[in-house]
């Protein structure tokens, strides 16, 4: 067999591995709808988007030094955008059977340094997802 033979038949097969493995993390990804988990970690995040329509989501929450923080772990991510858009949301935390009004914030510098350092995801995880970047929003309550 000629190099260029081989050459080609190592790219086909290269090729067919890559769209194996994107339609993979597009199965996974499709479904958080159906699949999401529930747990004493798991909140409901509503979003609204631009002609106000509300979007509900469940997403984990970590808490770290008394501070609520998610992250858009995935590659769907229109809730996170909705609350850059519009950071008055309204969350549902885990327990309870109403909502209450919280400011998604940005975070940013020292603070996603930190963030990121606990709020930590294996490699399997991040395989799976196809390797989003990943953001974070520190939610803060808003006074009643």
């Amino acid at each position: 067999m000629n190099s260029r033979r081989i050459f080609k038949l190592s790219g086909l097969g290269v090729g067919a591995l890559m769209f194996l493995y994107v339609g993979y993390v597009v199965w996974f990804e499709a479904q958080l709808g159906i699949n999401q988990p529930q747990g004493d970690t798991s909140i409901v995040i509503a979003t609204f988007n631009k002609d106000n329509e509300r979007h509900e989501r469940v997403v984990r929450l970590e808490t770290i030094d008394d501070k609520y923080y998610v992250a858009a772990n995935h590659w769907p991510r229109a809730w996170y955008n909705q609350a850059l858009a519009n950071p008055q949301i309204e969350v549902k935390m885990p327990g309870q059977d109403s909502f209450a009004s919280f400011e998604a914030l940005t975070v940013v510098g020292e603070e996603d340094a930190f963030v990121r350092e606990i709020y930590n995801v294996g490699f399997s995880f991040r395989w799976r997802t196809g390797f989003p970047p990943r953001y974070f929003l520190r939610l803060e309550p808003n006074p009643s």
